[in-house]
């Protein structure tokens, strides 16, 4: 495949991530918060099973198969249902927002475990990235301590899940590196996934669904978006510019903001506009912390 191409669609593989957050609060309205989000894994492995097939599971070292399963499927369960139990649009946007917080602890965590070698602009990265947060949930009035306490204790639930859910991402990110031996198990895990959702969905009380056509239509982007955002990443990662697409997605937040926005027409102050644009330019600082490294050293070696 052409190098552009790949590269192309790893770009559309951002933007289906990026329309996530609207779609998955858009499926829980008409399904309920467990039976959108099984609904929505499930259609997304079927997806998955056709565009990137089923993977040999023999090949894959044990250690990935049992620690890559579970953090992947703890992770999306608290993706997928910290959305589903918001109250509003907006209250979804700012879920999403913390889930958010995984690219520059992922970059931190790598350090940390991983020894990877990183300049002192991680340290500005991290705190911004943070404030940033910190701003989003601040409400109309910008960074309150106070405001964001009384945000998060509105809804515990959601941001904790969220916030359990980046922490989660990030180990994963930085444990599965390791283990996975080049082994790509994502359709397995979403068929997990959809599992344990379903196991949710009949083992406690769930509200009925809601059918309608923006339910359904709503369902079957969400499932497109998932099941082909990956199939599409994953090309791009292959084949095309992986620079680019790197830097690309740490701008997933802005544009997963803008496209939630305008999905659950929820209104959006200042305030909340500058913070998403500081975790956005956080977690690209601490990506760029690495690569300045990197870059010297390839300098030294040459010189």
């Amino acid at each position: 495949m052409p190098h552009k191409k790949a590269t192309l669609i790893g770009l559309i593989a951002i933007l289906l991530w990026s329309a996530i957050v609207g779609l998955i609060k858009s499926v829980s309205e008409g399904f309920g918060p467990v039976g959108g989000a099984a609904l929505i894994y499930t259609c997304s492995a079927v997806l998955l099973l056709f565009t990137i097939g089923f993977p040999k599971i023999k090949r894959f070292p044990v250690s990935y198969l049992i620690i890559g399963s579970v953090l992947f499927v703890c992770y999306e369960l608290c993706l997928s249902l910290s959305l589903g139990f918001t109250h509003s649009g907006r209250q979804a946007i700012e879920v999403g927002m913390v889930n958010y917080l995984w690219p520059s602890m992922t970059i931190l965590l790598a350090v940390i475990v991983n020894r990877q070698k990183t300049s002192p602009l991680i340290i500005p990265g991290v705190i911004l990235a943070i404030v940033g947060i910190g701003r989003v949930l601040g409400g109309d009035g910008g960074f309150s301590l106070t405001e964001m306490m009384n945000n998060v204790m509105a809804n515990p639930l959601s941001y904790g899940l969220a916030f359990s859910g980046a922490v989660i991402w990030a180990i994963y990110c930085v444990v599965t590196q390791r283990i996975a031996q080049g082994n790509n198990g994502i359709t397995l895990f979403f068929i997990l996934t959809a599992l344990t959702l379903w196991m949710k969905y009949l083992i406690s009380p769930q509200p009925e669904f809601n059918l309608s056509w923006h339910a359904w239509i709503s369902l079957l982007l969400a499932a497109m978006a998932m099941g082909f955002g990956y199939a599409a990443w994953n090309v791009g990662i292959l084949h095309g510019n992986v620079t680019v697409l790197a830097a690309a997605s740490y701008f997933i937040p802005i544009i997963s903001a803008v496209l939630a926005a305008f999905m659950l027409d929820s209104h959006l102050t200042l305030a909340f506009w500058q913070g998403t644009a500081m975790v956005s330019l956080g977690s690209l600082i601490c990506w760029w912390s690495t690569r300045t490294v990197a870059v010297k050293r390839l300098s030294d070696e040459a010189s």
